[in-house]
């Protein structure tokens, strides 16, 4: 049973709905979550080995997507488990503790997302542009300095947050109509002057959007100079090659936020579960489709993964 700690304002614990509306839809729903939750932690743990076992792969580019597996798996961890609990044993309550923590780890996870997006842009620029260059820029050293300025980002701008919202005193109930612990769906049950909150949560979400997404633009813009230079269409068609993968993972983690963002502004009357799956579509998809885009379409990721499979097969045999 619910209830408010004596010594502060806040619950002792939020009830999660799940997706409203749909609560009777909740075991149904579990299905594709379930799978699509699977299906990014076989793919990235598979992308960790391989790249890990390979010393071939310890390259830029590789190390790079590394570090969006690993960040994709924890990005998908932070909330889909509490959410699967809710589907399948209605297990609503959250600690409100664990609930900042969800929060903290989701949107700084996000951001971490968005950072080696932008890494990875700026290796295939530096790939396609600056060729001769490539081993003498992107270093060991410099792919340490940028994963550990993705983590401080999303650490500085999202440590606020939890502070924040310890300070509230939350008369609105208990009850938060989402899978998770969002920022705003929190706020939306304060009482007092949240306009801090709003402002900072907006600043931060178009902050890291428009500025990640403006340096992947630009990357490119020069990346496509570079490749419609080369004499033949076979050299242009390789080197454009070497960037689809990245394009797609681009599409995956981008789109779905660029469509919530409109459905918000143009669709506001819409019913409350279409925002939720919306926003449960954007945490699944990429972490999920990351590792099919790259084992596809990467030939050096496609060989050793078959590889694996193959030798496995033999061993069966």
């Amino acid at each position: 049973m619910l209830a408010y700690n004596v010594t502060s304002t806040h619950p002792a614990a939020f009830l999660l709905v799940g997706i409203p509306g749909l609560e009777h839809l909740h075991v149904w729903i579990s299905v594709p979550f379930c799978s699509a939750y699977t299906l990014a932690l076989l793919g990235n743990c598979t992308l960790l080995f391989i790249i890990r076992a390979d010393t071939a792969l310890h390259e830029p580019m590789y190390l790079f997507l590394a570090m969006l597996a690993a960040i994709d798996l924890v990005l998908s961890s932070s909330t889909l488990p509490k959410m699967l609990a809710i589907f399948w044993f209605r297990d609503r309550e959250i600690n409100f503790y664990a609930c900042l923590v969800q929060m903290f780890f989701l949107h700084s996870f996000a951001i971490m997302e968005s950072a080696m997006l932008l890494a990875m842009a700026f290796d295939r620029y530096v790939a396609i542009c600056k060729p001769l260059h490539y081993t003498t820029v992107l270093t060991g050293p410099l792919i340490v300095k940028i994963g550990v300025a993705a983590v401080t980002r999303a650490v500085t701008l999202m440590t606020p947050l939890p502070f924040l919202l310890r300070r509230f005193h939350y008369c609105r109930g208990p009850v938060i109509s989402h899978c998770y612990c969002e920022h705003m769906a929190v706020v939306r049950l304060a009482c007092g002057d949240t306009r801090f909150n709003n402002i900072y949560g907006i600043a931060a979400a178009v902050f890291i959007v428009v500025l990640d997404l403006l340096f992947v633009i630009l990357s490119y813009v020069f990346i496509l100079r570079a490749v419609l230079q080369l004499a033949s269409r076979e050299a242009r068609y390789k080197a454009f090659g070497t960037c689809v993968s990245h394009m797609g993972a681009i599409l995956a983690f981008y789109t779905p936020v660029v469509i919530s963002s409109v459905l918000h502004r143009v669709a506001r009357q819409a019913a409350p579960h279409v925002h939720i799956l919306l926003a449960n579509f954007y945490l699944l998809f990429p972490p999920m489709v990351n590792p099919i885009i790259y084992g596809v379409k990467t030939k050096q990721i496609h060989d050793r993964v078959l590889g694996l499979v193959l030798r496995k097969d033999a061993k069966g045999n």
